[in-house]
């Protein structure tokens, strides 16, 4: 796909933009920090989860930042789910985007060459009552081709009581689902549902301590429960592609070079903002 071809879908709606959503397997000869069964997993299941990142230390720090930022978007009006795109407005969250230990783990995915476009904070309060319906994130995103993984960083400790992440494993080998719209639902946090995911297995709790991290692929099937606990429940996501991936709509002003290289010079690669 050229920049011209990326040009002509600025304006048109996402499923009118061809793209290839299927599942790229990562090779377990190149992995360095991953174990080449992590790799296999990955491959066979669409995620693997509980990879120790930051020490109690490091999580409570960084934990302490997150909760100062969300007291200060709650002030200005916004809501625990609206830090998005995070790493463009705040420098800690960009240095996370770019921590040397995250980003061992994601090369072993997606190859030498990787751009982090996404961030974030997923913040389900206590006593929340929404939910993440059944979804497959490569069905929001104007990008091709499908070689994107997910990070989820649990800030907190997430559980099946303060609703964790749930994955249907396998559902990434299934391409692209047919979905339909849950706009007029207002305790689902997205606006799609991908109805009967069940149907394709049992689901898994992903469970996590406060400073690991679970990764998944961009096709594969999760979603949570609301939180009915008496806990929050927070996660930052930090989502990365490979270099070769295009992304259409604007969305190549995301991108951070944060390994090896942009051959192509495709992505914006925005320097680290100066505001924490």
């Amino acid at each position: 796909m050229d920049d011209n071809t990326i040009t002509r879908y600025e304006d048109v709606e996402i499923d009118d933009i061809p793209r290839n959503l299927r599942f790229y397997p990562s090779d377990p000869s190149q992995a360095h920090t991953l174990s080449s069964e992590r790799i296999e997993a990955y491959n066979r299941d669409g995620y693997i989860k509980g990879m120790r990142i930051f020490s109690g230390e490091e999580i409570n720090n960084i934990r302490s930042y997150f909760d100062a930022l969300l007291a200060r978007v709650l002030e200005s009006g916004g809501d625990s789910y609206s830090i998005s795109t995070a790493h463009v407005h705040y420098g800690r969250v960009w240095d996370l985007l770019n921590d040397e230990r995250i980003v061992a783990h994601v090369k072993d995915i997606l190859g030498p060459d990787v751009i982090g476009w996404g961030s974030h904070f997923f913040c389900k309060m206590p006593h929340d009552g929404k939910r993440v319906s059944w979804h497959q994130d490569a069905s929001y995103w104007p990008m091709s081709p499908s070689k994107t993984v997910t990070v989820w960083l649990a800030i907190d400790d997430a559980d099946p009581q303060n609703a964790c992440m749930r994955f249907i494993p396998g559902t990434h080998q299934h391409g692209h689902m047919t979905y339909h719209l849950s706009e007029e639902d207002e305790n689902n946090v997205l606006f799609q549902t991908v109805p009967n995911a069940e149907e394709y297995g049992d689901p898994v709790d992903v469970e996590l301590n406060a400073g690991e991290i679970s990764m998944h692929s961009d096709l594969l099937l999760h979603g949570s429960e609301a939180n009915r606990s008496d806990r929050r429940r927070c996660g930052l996501t930090l989502r990365y592609c490979a270099a070769d991936v295009r992304a259409m709509q604007g969305w190549h002003l995301k991108g951070v070079v944060v390994a090896g290289s942009d051959p192509e010079g495709h992505w914006s690669n925005p320097a680290r903002p100066e505001q924490d």
